[in-house]
Protein backbone atom coordinates (compact mmCIF):
# COMPACT_ATOMS: atom_id res chain seq x y z
CA UNK A 1 0.00 0.00 0.00
CA UNK A 2 2.91 2.23 0.73
CA UNK A 3 4.61 1.78 -2.71
CA UNK A 4 1.23 2.07 -4.55
CA UNK A 5 0.46 5.71 -2.60
CA UNK A 6 4.16 6.43 -3.22
CA UNK A 7 3.82 5.77 -6.92
CA UNK A 8 0.49 8.41 -6.73
CA UNK A 9 2.02 10.73 -5.21
CA UNK A 10 5.24 10.27 -7.85
CA UNK A 11 2.52 10.98 -10.94
CA UNK A 12 1.14 13.51 -9.09
CA UNK A 13 4.14 15.65 -8.68
CA UNK A 14 5.32 14.96 -11.73
CA UNK A 15 1.95 16.22 -14.01
CA UNK A 16 2.21 19.29 -11.29
CA UNK A 17 5.40 20.32 -12.53
CA UNK A 18 4.54 19.76 -16.22
CA UNK A 19 1.66 21.50 -16.20
CA UNK A 20 3.67 25.05 -16.27
CA UNK A 21 5.39 23.76 -19.25
CA UNK A 22 2.25 22.80 -21.10
CA UNK A 23 0.39 26.07 -20.41
CA UNK A 24 3.11 27.88 -21.65
CA UNK A 25 3.58 26.43 -25.10
CA UNK A 26 0.07 26.61 -25.45
CA UNK A 27 0.75 30.55 -24.71
CA UNK A 28 2.84 31.11 -27.24
CA UNK A 29 1.32 28.86 -29.78
CA UNK A 30 -1.86 31.23 -29.01
CA UNK A 31 0.99 34.26 -29.34
CA UNK A 32 1.72 32.92 -32.49
CA UNK A 33 -1.62 32.61 -33.74
CA UNK A 34 -2.23 36.22 -33.32
CA UNK A 35 0.29 37.16 -34.86
CA UNK A 36 -0.64 35.24 -37.93
CA UNK A 37 -4.05 37.01 -37.70
CA UNK A 38 -2.71 40.12 -37.84
CA UNK A 39 -1.07 39.75 -41.36
CA UNK A 40 -3.27 37.48 -42.61
CA UNK A 41 -5.02 38.01 -45.96
CA UNK A 42 -8.09 38.64 -44.23
CA UNK A 43 -6.59 41.60 -42.20
CA UNK A 44 -4.83 42.78 -45.00
CA UNK A 45 -7.60 43.06 -47.53
CA UNK A 46 -9.23 45.28 -44.55
CA UNK A 47 -6.78 48.66 -45.50
CA UNK A 48 -7.57 49.27 -48.80
CA UNK A 49 -11.24 48.79 -47.65
CA UNK A 50 -10.48 51.92 -45.08
CA UNK A 51 -8.78 54.05 -48.13
CA UNK A 52 -11.45 53.49 -50.38
CA UNK A 53 -14.22 55.20 -47.42
CA UNK A 54 -10.96 58.47 -47.63
CA UNK A 55 -11.02 58.46 -51.05
CA UNK A 56 -14.72 58.47 -50.57
CA UNK A 57 -15.16 61.52 -48.02
CA UNK A 58 -12.43 62.98 -50.20
CA UNK A 59 -14.28 63.14 -53.67
CA UNK A 60 -17.46 65.86 -52.47
CA UNK A 61 -17.04 69.74 -52.03
CA UNK A 62 -14.43 70.82 -49.38
CA UNK A 63 -13.00 73.91 -47.91
CA UNK A 64 -14.42 76.81 -45.48
CA UNK A 65 -16.40 78.70 -47.71
CA UNK A 66 -18.76 75.53 -48.42
CA UNK A 67 -20.63 76.29 -45.63
CA UNK A 68 -22.13 79.42 -47.21
CA UNK A 69 -23.49 77.12 -49.84
CA UNK A 70 -27.35 76.44 -49.08
CA UNK A 71 -28.40 73.61 -48.52
CA UNK A 72 -31.33 73.58 -51.42
CA UNK A 73 -32.55 75.00 -54.68
CA UNK A 74 -30.58 76.16 -57.63
CA UNK A 75 -27.75 77.12 -55.64
CA UNK A 76 -27.33 74.03 -53.20
CA UNK A 77 -24.63 71.52 -54.61
CA UNK A 78 -27.07 69.29 -55.96
CA UNK A 79 -28.68 72.20 -57.75
CA UNK A 80 -25.44 73.12 -59.35
CA UNK A 81 -24.77 69.89 -60.20
CA UNK A 82 -27.55 70.14 -62.34
CA UNK A 83 -26.44 73.33 -64.43
CA UNK A 84 -23.51 73.86 -66.72
CA UNK A 85 -20.84 75.81 -64.91
CA UNK A 86 -21.29 79.33 -66.19
CA UNK A 87 -25.69 79.15 -64.96
CA UNK A 88 -24.57 76.85 -62.25
CA UNK A 89 -22.39 80.24 -60.79
CA UNK A 90 -25.21 82.75 -61.39
CA UNK A 91 -26.92 81.19 -58.38
CA UNK A 92 -24.16 81.26 -56.34
CA UNK A 93 -24.69 84.90 -54.44
CA UNK A 94 -20.93 84.83 -53.80
CA UNK A 95 -19.92 84.55 -57.40
CA UNK A 96 -21.78 87.24 -58.70
CA UNK A 97 -19.21 89.57 -59.78
CA UNK A 98 -17.33 86.69 -61.73
CA UNK A 99 -21.07 85.89 -63.23
CA UNK A 100 -21.23 89.51 -64.07
CA UNK A 101 -17.81 89.60 -65.98
CA UNK A 102 -18.46 86.15 -67.97
CA UNK A 103 -21.51 87.90 -68.84
CA UNK A 104 -19.60 91.27 -70.00
CA UNK A 105 -16.77 89.27 -72.02
CA UNK A 106 -19.28 86.96 -74.08
CA UNK A 107 -18.53 83.73 -72.53
CA UNK A 108 -21.20 82.60 -70.92
CA UNK A 109 -21.87 80.04 -73.95
CA UNK A 110 -18.57 79.08 -74.36
CA UNK A 111 -18.37 78.21 -70.39
CA UNK A 112 -21.54 76.33 -71.08
CA UNK A 113 -20.85 74.28 -73.99
CA UNK A 114 -17.87 73.03 -73.17
CA UNK A 115 -17.44 69.60 -71.87
CA UNK A 116 -15.28 68.23 -69.05
CA UNK A 117 -13.47 71.38 -68.08
CA UNK A 118 -12.47 72.94 -64.61
CA UNK A 119 -12.81 76.71 -63.62
CA UNK A 120 -11.03 78.11 -60.75
CA UNK A 121 -13.87 80.67 -59.73
CA UNK A 122 -13.26 84.29 -57.81
CA UNK A 123 -15.33 84.73 -55.37
CA UNK A 124 -16.51 88.97 -54.99
CA UNK A 125 -13.91 89.15 -52.22
CA UNK A 126 -11.54 87.84 -54.37
CA UNK A 127 -12.30 91.18 -56.71
CA UNK A 128 -12.55 92.95 -53.95
CA UNK A 129 -9.10 92.94 -53.87
CA UNK A 130 -8.27 94.68 -56.95
CA UNK A 131 -8.16 98.05 -56.69
CA UNK A 132 -11.57 99.68 -57.93
CA UNK A 133 -10.12 101.78 -60.37
CA UNK A 134 -8.08 99.03 -61.87
CA UNK A 135 -11.43 96.34 -61.73
CA UNK A 136 -13.87 98.89 -63.60
CA UNK A 137 -11.03 99.32 -66.22
CA UNK A 138 -10.26 95.63 -66.87
CA UNK A 139 -14.25 94.89 -66.81
CA UNK A 140 -14.58 97.69 -69.59
CA UNK A 141 -11.80 95.90 -71.54
CA UNK A 142 -12.97 92.78 -73.56
CA UNK A 143 -10.39 91.90 -74.79
CA UNK A 144 -7.98 92.09 -71.23
CA UNK A 145 -11.38 90.74 -69.42
CA UNK A 146 -11.33 87.74 -71.63
CA UNK A 147 -7.76 87.39 -71.38
CA UNK A 148 -7.96 86.99 -67.47
CA UNK A 149 -11.14 84.94 -67.24
CA UNK A 150 -9.73 82.03 -69.58
CA UNK A 151 -6.80 81.49 -67.42
CA UNK A 152 -9.00 80.74 -64.93
CA UNK A 153 -10.67 77.56 -67.25
CA UNK A 154 -8.46 74.50 -67.62
CA UNK A 155 -9.88 71.85 -70.61
CA UNK A 156 -10.07 69.55 -68.42
CA UNK A 157 -11.63 67.55 -65.23
CA UNK A 158 -8.83 68.18 -61.93
CA UNK A 159 -9.62 66.00 -59.37
CA UNK A 160 -8.16 67.35 -55.69
CA UNK A 161 -5.42 64.85 -56.31
CA UNK A 162 -4.18 65.69 -59.35
CA UNK A 163 -3.96 69.38 -57.99
CA UNK A 164 -1.27 68.09 -55.14
CA UNK A 165 1.89 69.40 -57.39
CA UNK A 166 0.54 70.23 -60.92
CA UNK A 167 1.02 71.92 -63.80
CA UNK A 168 -1.93 72.92 -66.14
CA UNK A 169 -2.32 75.00 -69.44
CA UNK A 170 -5.66 77.21 -69.67
CA UNK A 171 -7.91 78.26 -72.30
CA UNK A 172 -5.48 81.73 -72.06
CA UNK A 173 -2.82 79.31 -73.75
CA UNK A 174 -0.63 80.23 -70.62
CA UNK A 175 -0.02 77.89 -67.31
CA UNK A 176 -1.05 77.51 -63.87
CA UNK A 177 0.38 75.36 -60.88
CA UNK A 178 -1.46 74.02 -57.78
CA UNK A 179 -0.30 72.95 -54.74
CA UNK A 180 -1.09 71.47 -51.64
CA UNK A 181 -3.05 68.51 -49.97
CA UNK A 182 -5.96 67.69 -47.76
CA UNK A 183 -8.14 70.13 -47.88
CA UNK A 184 -5.45 73.06 -48.26
CA UNK A 185 -4.70 73.49 -52.09
CA UNK A 186 -3.12 76.88 -53.45
CA UNK A 187 -3.00 78.53 -57.19
CA UNK A 188 0.13 79.95 -58.37
CA UNK A 189 1.22 80.12 -54.40
CA UNK A 190 -1.20 83.05 -54.21
CA UNK A 191 -4.61 82.22 -54.13
CA UNK A 192 -6.36 79.69 -52.22
CA UNK A 193 -9.09 77.35 -52.78
CA UNK A 194 -11.71 77.85 -50.03
CA UNK A 195 -14.02 75.42 -51.79
CA UNK A 196 -13.59 72.93 -54.02
CA UNK A 197 -14.50 69.71 -56.36
CA UNK A 198 -18.05 71.25 -56.71
CA UNK A 199 -19.59 69.54 -59.52
CA UNK A 200 -21.54 71.06 -62.13
CA UNK A 201 -22.99 69.45 -65.51
CA UNK A 202 -19.99 70.22 -67.57
CA UNK A 203 -17.28 70.93 -65.15
CA UNK A 204 -15.62 70.92 -61.58
CA UNK A 205 -15.31 74.33 -59.86
CA UNK A 206 -13.39 75.58 -57.60
CA UNK A 207 -13.68 78.45 -55.73
CA UNK A 208 -10.51 80.91 -55.17
CA UNK A 209 -9.64 83.71 -52.83
CA UNK A 210 -7.89 86.01 -55.44
CA UNK A 211 -7.68 86.44 -59.17
CA UNK A 212 -5.93 84.87 -61.47
CA UNK A 213 -3.28 86.81 -63.40
CA UNK A 214 -2.37 85.14 -66.92
CA UNK A 215 1.71 85.93 -67.12
CA UNK A 216 2.94 88.80 -69.71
Amino acid sequence: MFRIRSRRALSAVTVAAALPLVLTACGMNDADAGSDKSSSPSAAQDSPAQDDTANTQASGPFGSACASVPKEGAGSFEGMGKDPVATAASNNPALSTLVSAVKKAGLVDTLNNAQNITVFAPTNDAFAKIPEADLDKVLNDKATLTKILTYHVVGQKLTPKQLESGSFETLQKGTLTTSGSGESYEVNGTSNVVCGNVPTANATVYIVDTVLMPPR
